[in-house]
């Protein structure tokens, strides 16, 4: 299993640098995969979560492709009927193939009511779009060499069953957000049975969950996976492991955007998840 780390692209603390040394540390650190998220217009339902600036994924990570060797690169997630689907086959193709072959798209429909309507996108149809605009983007890579640089993987974001049934129709994994380990017991299930009755494969599991360190242990059924001590965020890592995960993608961002300000605890609380797994497997916490 891999391990993967959400970094944030936004809020008044980010800028070129910081967001250097974010892909510096993780890359140092072990850490198999870095994502970043994707907004085009912050209106004002996008920035009250996720301020200015805003850097969009695409060019940001174009930018950390040149200043990182091994990590793979990736949207968590980018979000799909925001743009043209052959531009995006052909600026991932791109990056995919700038990188060597490092890129893994993260996809979504998206929530910001606001912000579609900034766009000219009709927000009552975005899953439908995002179906459409997938299906064309899988054909763009196959039927054209222009496009082609690899196989880039899709995984596809949503806790809902609209999105259990998009991921097995159109991803190679199953990417859901921030969620509790009894849901995704749960959910997991329910992927099985959407499996079998479209008569498809069961797509990989690869969940983002948070990364919250404690002093003392989180307890309660609203309990995140990824929140509490460094012991009980092992335990979610290895019980994700145990239900199939490929990778976990570790998210530090908690939701203030003033958290950006000052990066350190979250590196200090990556760091202390590197030191405490075993890299060399990525099959069992450290005693």
């Amino acid at each position: 299993m891999q391990i993967g780390v959400n970094v944030p692209n936004f809020g008044p603390g980010t800028d070129p640098a910081v967001l250097r040394r974010w892909a510096q540390i993780v890359e140092s650190l072990g850490y198999d995969l870095l994502m970043i998220s994707d907004h085009v217009v912050v209106t004002p339902d996008v920035a009250e979560q996720y301020p200015a600036p805003f850097y969009e994924p695409f060019t940001t990570l174009a930018w950390l492709a040149g200043v990182t060797e091994r990590v793979r690169l990736g949207t968590s997630v980018l979000i799909v009927p925001y743009r043209h689907p052959l531009l995006v086959a052909r600026m991932a193709a791109n990056l995919n193939r700038f990188s060597g072959g490092r890129l893994v798209l993260g996809v979504g429909v998206g929530w910001a009511r606001q912000e579609f309507d900034a766009l000219g996108v009709p927000f009552e149809q975005r899953g439908r779009l995002t179906d459409d605009h997938l299906r064309t983007m899988r054909a763009a890579w196959a039927d054209e060499d222009d496009y082609r640089s690899g196989q880039i993987p899709i995984w596809v974001g949503g806790n809902g069953d609209a999105g259990l049934r998009r991921a097995v129709r159109l991803g190679e994994a199953w990417h859901p957000l921030r969620m509790t380990l009894p849901w995704l017991r749960d959910t997991a299930h329910r992927m099985k049975a959407v499996a079998d009755e479209l008569e498809r494969p069961v797509p990989a599991l690869a969940p983002r969950i948070v990364l919250r360190l404690t002093d003392v242990p989180v307890t309660g059924p609203e309990r995140r996976a990824g929140e509490g001590t460094i012991g009980q965020v092992l335990e979610d890592i290895e019980e994700l492991r145990l239900l199939g995960a490929e990778t976990v993608v570790l998210d530090p961002f908690d939701e203030d955007p003033a958290e950006t300000l000052h990066p350190q605890p979250a590196w200090r609380a990556l760091a202390t998840v590197a030191d405490r797994w075993t890299w060399g497997t990525h099959d069992s916490p450290k005693e």
